[in-house]
């Protein structure tokens, strides 16, 4: 069977979207730092990127559940649109601040939770049941070549030749996203999804009824914890990587961006490889192993500090990573009521992104005590109580996840 017209429209205009996205993650570092030798103050703007998530995730999976995709897509494509064209007008008259900067990275970031949250909730409604995988594969492969491969270095180089450059490329790239998801059926994404599901809350109950479903589904609630371990576990060891490069492997700034070019491929071929692992419904098996891969590979480098042993973790660790996402984001989506699905995915991203903030912080904190060998070790053991913590939640549990 094929994915279809209708979704590789969509995949279309969510590859832009990531697209922009990687072209602004680059950007918006290097526009602070030409604004400010503060490392606090640039370190501020990213912050602000990052902070919608856990101020406006929740609300966003509400809104969801309460409009159609259709007009969520759009209008945060085009909010993003009028922020960005702000920005640029700013820096093309020499009035663009930190403080500036700064809000303007927190709201494209509150646009984005609503458009990512809205996004997951259209995959069912454009295949059918058995191609879930296969799509959300194709999806995360088109996010990672955006975000990590493309988006980054076409950024930096149009940074270089103008500061407003990338962020009018950004626009340009979500104007053509949002004619593609406006190009799509009406009856498809214009319809809120039906709200009589047995078991699911009224989506007038909001927030905390979807959290309290949610806490009471005992696959999604076991896969929630385990893949937020997996983000502890992951966001620990990388938030020092940079400095085991340099320490241990004497490869330098250019040798680590090497490194997240070889992980973006490991990525890469994870996402588009994930369908294929879970043929069959082995999302159990599948999930175990990625969880697995993903959270203990790191501790290699211990026990042979080398580029190779690196380039393995890396690619190792992204391709997991890339086929956890997949397994994931599919078995919610099949488990969920698709009254709730945006309620859901908001509580699951605000956690698993509120867990890679923490890990990152704790990594750093364990390195300055401990050494730059303790990160990788706090990975593994972490990896190994989120192992437990899957098979224990996904042990039994019918046909889905045999």
């Amino acid at each position: 069977m094929r994915l279809g017209d209708r979704f590789w429209r969509f995949w279309a205009a969510a590859t832009l979207a990531n697209l922009g996205d990687g072209i602004r993650m680059a950007a918006f570092p290097l526009l602070a730092a030409s604004l400010t030798d503060d490392a606090f103050a640039v370190a501020a703007v990213g912050a602000a990127a990052a902070l919608p998530w856990l101020v406006t995730g929740l609300a966003a999976g509400s809104l969801a559940d309460r409009r159609s995709p259709r007009t969520l897509l759009a209008a945060a494509d085009l909010g993003r649109i009028v922020v960005l064209l702000g920005l640029v007008a700013a820096l093309l008259t020499d009035t663009a601040t930190l403080p500036l900067v700064a809000v303007a990275a927190f709201a494209l970031g509150v646009a984005e939770t609503v458009r990512d949250t809205a996004a997951q909730t259209v995959v069912p409604r454009l295949v059918p049941s058995e191609l879930l995988e296969r799509a959300n594969g194709r999806l995360v492969a088109g996010e990672v070549a955006g975000n990590e491969f493309a988006g980054p270095l076409i950024g930096a180089a149009l940074f270089a030749t103008g500061v407003a450059l990338p962020f009018a490329a950004n626009s340009a790239t979500l104007a053509i996203a949002v004619l593609l998801v406006l190009s799509l059926p009406a009856s498809v994404l214009s319809a809120t999804a039906r709200r009589d599901e047995a078991g699911a809350p009224a989506v007038a109950d909001g927030v905390r009824a979807g959290l309290g479903w949610l806490a009471r589904q005992p696959v999604l609630r076991g896969l929630l914890g385990a893949a937020a371990l997996v983000m502890l576990a992951d966001a620990a060891w990388f938030a020092v990587f940079v400095l085991y490069v340099d320490a241990r492997l004497s490869a330098g700034a250019l040798g680590f961006g090497a490194f997240l070019a070889i992980g973006a491929a490991g990525g890469l071929a994870g996402a588009l490889l994930a369908d294929r692992f879970i043929a069959g419904r082995r999302h159990r098996a599948v999930l175990l192993g990625s969880i697995a891969v993903t959270a203990v590979t790191p501790v290699l480098l211990l026990a042979a500090p080398s580029t190779w042993a690196a380039v393995i973790v890396v690619v190792a660790t992204s391709g997991g990573f890339g086929v956890l996402n997949v397994a994931a984001v599919s078995v919610r989506q099949r488990l969920t009521p698709p009254g709730l699905l945006g309620r859901v995915t908001a509580a699951w991203r605000t956690v698993v992104f509120g867990a890679g903030a923490v890990g990152a912080l704790g990594g750093g904190a364990v390195a300055s005590w401990q050494g730059l060998q303790a990160p990788f070790v706090l990975s593994a053991v972490l990896g190994v109580v989120a192992v437990a913590l899957w098979w224990s939640a996904g042990r039994g549990r019918g046909p889905l996840i045999a």
